[in-house]
Formats: C-alpha cells, structure tokens, sequence
C-alpha cells in the first residue's frame, strides 16, 4: 500500500469517527478514532474528537485526558481549549474551565465561545 494510500485510508477513518460522533454512535466512533490515534498518535485533532466521544459516553476522567492531550500537542487551539474548558465547566470545575477560557481570550480576544462563558463568572 502507497504513503498516500495510507494517509488518506487514515484520514478517512478520522471522518468515520467524526460522522459517528455526530450521529450519536458512540461506541463506533471511539472505535475509530482509537484506531485512528493508533496510526496518528500525535494528533491534537484526534485526542479532542476522542475525548468529546468520551464525554458523551461518561467516561469523564478519560475524556479530560484526552483534551489536555489535545491541547498539549496544539496550545494554540482556541477551539480545542474552548472544547476543554466547557468538559471542565460541565464537571463543575469551573476554576479549571476559567483558566481555559482565559487562555483563549488572550489569543483571541473577540472569541465568542470564550467569551460568551466568561459571562457566567460574572
């Protein structure tokens, strides 16, 4: 099988995971984005999907991990950190969620997710 063969069988099974996700098929969607991360290891894109897969299926310490994770790889991720400060805010952590929402605030200040959830800590 050719590089790019392999890339996009990868990059597809990413969208599987996704489309799962979206339908509500937990179960298979983590399937996929495992074996995806399996070939993909480093990639932010897909510890978020996973962790919001996780999140949804009450798995929420797993589901934590694998949105730092996702952080960790691309700190500069608003939508990754805005992903992770609403999981922190929905577990009642909202000093952790705080911290996340601030971080997107200083790199992008007009973010409307961000901010939109800072008005809560009024």
């Amino acid at each position: 099988m050719s590089t790019l063969t392999l890339d996009r069988t990868v990059h597809e099974r990413l969208q599987k995971g996704i489309a799962y996700k979206i339908e509500g098929r937990y179960e298979e969607a983590e399937s996929e984005m495992r074996a995806f991360l399996e070939e993909q290891p480093m990639s932010a894109r897909g510890h978020c999907e996973l962790g919001l897969v996780l999140v949804f299926t009450g798995m929420f310490d797993e589901s934590l991990e694998e949105l730092n994770q996702a952080v960790n790889l691309d700190p500069l991720s608003c939508e990754f950190r805005n992903h992770l400060g609403l999981t922190y805010c929905m577990l009642g952590m909202y000093d952790e969620g705080r911290v996340e929402f601030e971080k997107v605030l200083e790199q992008d200040p007009a973010n409307a997710v961000a901010l939109r959830q800072m008005e809560f800590f009024q």
